[in-house]
């Protein structure tokens, strides 16, 4: 059982880097997660615990390992990759497939969940500059500011 253990961990490892791309570290913690809650949840309570387990697991894995920003959306993909996976899984290979199910599937919705938070901060970012960049462009508004000191119309 201990090499099982040992050849799973490696295995959601290895998914988990795979699946990333540029956000390794969110698709590491939730394979590992993934794979660590559904053990402790299949001891606890059988298929059901696993499932439950894999999921707060992968959601737990994935935040620990997202960007600040972004923990959130990489905790929502964890949880749901680890779930999915783990129900897939047990219904291709037994416990086994459960187990390698979480792993992929909390790395790649970990991985995905930290990219789309980081897509959406980053389109947020750019529709913010463009505003400001309107209003600069002589959209300056009608003068009538108390700060502008209007010398056009002085008469002496």
């Amino acid at each position: 059982m201990k090499l099982t253990s040992i050849l799973l961990l490696s295995l959601g490892l290895v998914s988990g880097v795979a699946s990333a791309g540029g956000t390794t570290e969110a698709g590491v913690g939730g394979a590992l997660g993934g794979v660590l809650g559904a053990v402790v949840g299949q001891q606890l309570g059988g298929s059901t615990g696993s499932t439950i387990g894999a999921g707060v697991g992968g959601a737990a894995g994935s935040a620990v390992g997202a960007d600040k920003r972004s923990r959130g959306e990489a905790a929502i993909g964890g949880a749901l990759g680890a779930a999915g996976g783990n129900v897939l899984g047990r219904g291709v290979g037994g416990s086994t497939g459960a187990l390698v199910g979480s792993a992929a599937g909390g790395g790649a919705g970990g991985a995905l969940g930290n990219y789309m938070g980081n897509k959406s901060d980053a389109d947020d970012r750019r529709s913010s500059r463009d505003n400001r960049r309107y209003y600069r462009d002589d959209h300056r508004g009608r003068g009538h500011a108390y700060g502008h000191h209007k010398r056009k119309h002085h008469r002496d």
